[in-house]
This record gives C-alpha cells, structure tokens and sequence, in this order.
C-alpha cells in the first residue's frame, strides 16, 4: 500500500524479490506495539499481515501497567511507518517531549493505529495463538521444510480452534504474564506458592487502586530493575501519607549502585531522575535496605510473611512485592526449529549483545533481520520477546527490528541491512570491575558516547573488548583486516561513523 507512504517511505514491492510466497500473509503474534509496528512496515511494502493477539484490544501489556509513567518521551514511542499511516488519517502527534503513562500510551497511539482501516482489517483480538509448525512437516523432518508454509493453529474466544497458512511468521509476543519468581535460584521460593494472596508481581498502583492493600503495611520489594526502583519510590511517597507504612528493599548483589541509573549521564533524564531518588530515600533513610540478600523461603506466621535468604536471615512483613524480571513464554515455538541462548532465552546472535552479565556501558548496537532470524526460514523473533530474560529493551529497538525484518521479507536486503536508528544511553556502567579499573570496558577513559570502546588491556569477559585479534566467538571483534560486511569492524583506526570503532585505545 505506497498511497500511504511518505516519499522517503519504501519502494512498492514490486520493485523487490520477497523472500516467501507473497500470496501467504504474514502472521504476526502479538498486538503491541512492536506487533503493530510491524503491520505496519509490512504494508509499506504490500505485504499481507495477519495480527493475532489473546486479549479483547490493542496495548494488553501496556494497560496493566497503565498508571506507570513511561521514561522514554514520545519522540521514541512511536514507530516511524506506523505514524505516516496515522498521520494519513489526520492522526496528531502528541508532545514529542511529554512522557505518557501506559495508558496514554495506549488511548494516544496504539488504539488510534489499530483503528486504522489498514490494521483493523489485519487484526485478530480475542484469538490466543497456540502452536506454530511447518504444514504438514514434523519437527525433526529434515525435508522438505522451507517449501512448506507456516501452520499457525489458534483458539477464538477460547473456544473455536482454527489455522492459518502462513508464508512468514514475526513472534512479538513480548513477556507479560510471564513473571519471574522471589527465588534466588530462578524457582520459586520455598512456600512462595502457598504465600500468594499475599504476594504481588510487577508494579501495582500502589498510590491508586491498590492504595488499600498496602497503607499502613510493612512491605517488602523484591528485584533491583526499573520496575522495582519505580514502586520502591511510589511506596516512599505512599509512606509520607499513610502513617505505619514501612518500607523495606531486598537486593541480591551487594551494592545498589547500578540500580541508581547513570544519573545526569543518563541520556534519558527520567530515567536517570528514578535511580537518583531511588538513592536519596535509601540515604534519608526512607527505605531499609537489605543487601546482599537473596531469598530462599517464604513463611506464613499468622497474617506476616517471613522471608528468609539462604543463611537463615529473615525480615517479617505484611506484603511482598516481586519485580524480579519477566520471561519468555516458548510453547508456541516447540514445533519449529529456533535457536536461542542456553542463559537468556534469546536469538542466539543477539546474546552477546544484551547479556546484563557482560553488556557494558548502556547502548545495544541495532540490530534487525539476520540477527532474529531462526533456523525455519521465515521465522523471527522480535520486540521484548527477543530479549528473552535481558531487562534492557527499550520499544526503539523492537521498532528497528521490524522495521529490517519487513524489509528483508519483501527483499529490500539493502534497507533490511541498514542502521536507521540511535539509542539514548543509560550511562550506566555494568561490570564487575571496580570503576577506576583499567581492565573495565567503562574505566574513565572511556568516551561515555562510544560504548564499544575498551582500553588496550581488553576484558576477555566483555564482548565489546577485543585484545588486538580476532575473537570467533565475539562479533564485535575483528583482525586488523576489517571485515566490511561486519558493522563492528574498524580498519585499524577510529571510524566517525561507526560507535563500535576505537582507534586501538579507549575513546
């Protein structure tokens, strides 16, 4: 559909080869924003895409979370093709400066893009996606797969089963609903389950709708993520107005420091603002915090909570909140070949780029369809669900995912293979290297702008840091003969244009 292009927009797809039978759709699970997103490319380029989603409207995930101010301003919310196909129905952009709640977010954008002529006729609510296969091909038959479509097998209403033939499949299915548990080990805590009326998972509203159950309680938070540095911070204000309202933060590491953000480094303000009023309650005293304490057991003592960590400490509260992080659901993907990290539960190429044991210095370098492809020709994973259990996604990234991954699937490997985007950082620096260690991918020598950059003693556990040679199970590293078709490969000197290029020192 070019009518609704702008002139900068995609070439009519006759103008490419697509890399799938294009009188297939294109089935997309998961109505998001990623999932509508990547709608919309889609039909930049005269591609059929079917959207499927379990709840009854656009934006689920949002909406649970919609009291919650986003810290991304609106000038990264919105996905470019999906706001030329809203502009084209006289759509106004909000401020591009305003930061929305998750409900704005929803109402302003992603509901007016789902009423779109265009994506209303893509979309399938209330239609839960139960398994994704070849048609008619098993799992471990080899051939032959690629010349069979996708089979895409759902339920309506919960009710009618049914199939769609799909020549392409895009998983946007992002992770709510998928909470990870108070358990240190990964599994829930000893007596978790049987706690749970008083156990709460996310970000409740605890200054609105919520208010009752926690005013006056003693309330523990789980999780050093920005969804536990928010609530932590509502529940200081909620204690300032509800008198007996007690605080308490439960951290696994030692020191709360990468909680705190990058501050004013921060290239988004708000989020660099979270952290910091995170640090002057805790230094004020306002929140109690425990650290290290990594929590093993969970037992009921009347109408209390003890929650113990492993060496038998323990703090007894009225409520516990879990902002431990989400997860991927993957039982849709069991009847297709995907190949994903044995730690994150992402696209296997995409780890090194977002593992939160080894990311450095705050910025994932773009990425699009090569990365996300998987082993079955036609399939991707992207948006939040991409990250597996990595906490770093922000929505501009899953936008550029899809953005490539459309162009890719209608041929246009140039566009599919071009960067079209820049990352706020966080200049938040994660190693475990103390900060003036040369060693650090972020020791002071390092430019805050270029995040890639390693002084010469290289951090063999950083996958931004190469020692002088080429390290094959690190993308990032190429011998001094650099790699054209490799972004992150620089002819020896420092590249302008290039953040992962560093002339042989940090920079």
């Amino acid at each position: 559909m070019s009518s609704c292009c702008r002139p900068n927009a995609a070439p009519a797809s006759s103008a490419f080869r697509p890399r799938f039978d294009p009188s297939l759709p294109v089935a997309i699970v998961g109505a998001g924003p990623v999932g509508l997103a990547a709608a919309a490319h889609l039909l930049r380029y005269g591609l059929k895409p079917v959207v499927f989603d379990a709840a009854d409207r656009v934006g689920a995930a949002p909406l649970a979370w919609g009291h919650v101010r986003m810290f991304s301003p609106w000038r990264y919310d919105v996905d470019a093709a999906s706001r030329a196909l809203l502009e084209r129905h006289g759509w106004s952009a909000p401020d591009a400066n305003a930061y929305p709640d998750g409900r704005e977010f929803v109402e302003q954008y992603l509901a007016p893009l789902a009423q779109t002529p265009e994506i209303a006729a893509c979309l399938r609510l209330n239609t839960r996606v139960t398994g994704i296969a070849r048609f008619g091909t098993g799992k471990v038959k080899n051939a032959p797969r690629e010349p069979q479509p996708f089979e895409i097998r759902f339920e309506e209403q919960g009710r009618t089963e049914g199939r769609l033939l799909a020549g392409a499949v895009i998983v946007a299915t992002g992770a709510s609903g998928q909470p990870a548990p108070a358990g240190a080990s990964g599994l829930p805590a000893l007596g978790e389950h049987a706690a749970r009326e008083q156990v709460r998972y996310g970000m409740p509203d605890v200054l609105g709708a919520e208010r009752g159950r926690y005013a006056g309680k003693r309330i523990l938070v789980v999780g050093a993520g920005h969804s536990a540095v928010g609530t932590l911070v509502e529940l200081a204000t909620l204690a300032q107005q509800a008198s007996g309202t007690t605080v308490v933060w439960a951290l696994r590491r030692s020191q709360p420091g990468e909680a705190y953000g990058g501050g004013s480094a921060d290239q988004l303000p708000e989020r660099g603002a979270l952290g910091q009023q995170l640090k002057a309650l805790i230094d004020a005293g306002r929140i109690a915090l425990l650290a290290p304490f990594a929590v093993d057991e969970i037992r009921r003592t009347g109408r209390l909570l003890d929650v113990r960590d492993a060496d038998g400490r323990a703090v007894r509260v009225d409520e516990l909140i879990v902002a431990t992080g989400l997860r991927p659901d993957l039982r849709i993907l069991r009847e297709v070949r995907v190949d994903l990290d044995a730690a994150l539960e992402c696209p296997r190429g995409l780890a090194p780029l977002i593992d939160p044991n080894l990311h450095s210095c705050g910025t994932v370098r773009p990425h699009g369809a090569e990365l996300l492809a998987q082993p079955d020709e036609g399939l991707y994973i992207a948006g939040m669900a991409s990250y597996g259990r990595a906490p770093t996604f922000l929505l501009a990234t899953g936008y550029e995912q899809v953005r490539s991954i459309a162009a890719w699937l209608a041929g246009d490997l140039e566009a599919a293979r071009r960067v079209e985007l820049e990352l706020p950082e966080t200049g938040v620096c994660s190693t475990d290297r103390a900060p003036g260690d040369e060693r650090a991918c972020c020791a002071p020598a390092a430019k805050k702008e270029t995040v890639a950059c390693c002084t010469p003693a290289a951090d063999p556990q950083s996958p931004a840091c190469c020692a002088g040679a080429a390290d094959p199970q690190n993308p990032a590293c190429c011998t001094p003969a650099a790699d054209p078709e490799n972004p992150a490969c620089c002819a020896g000197a420092a590249d302008p244009e290039n953040p992962a290029c560093c002339a042989g020192a940090a920079t």
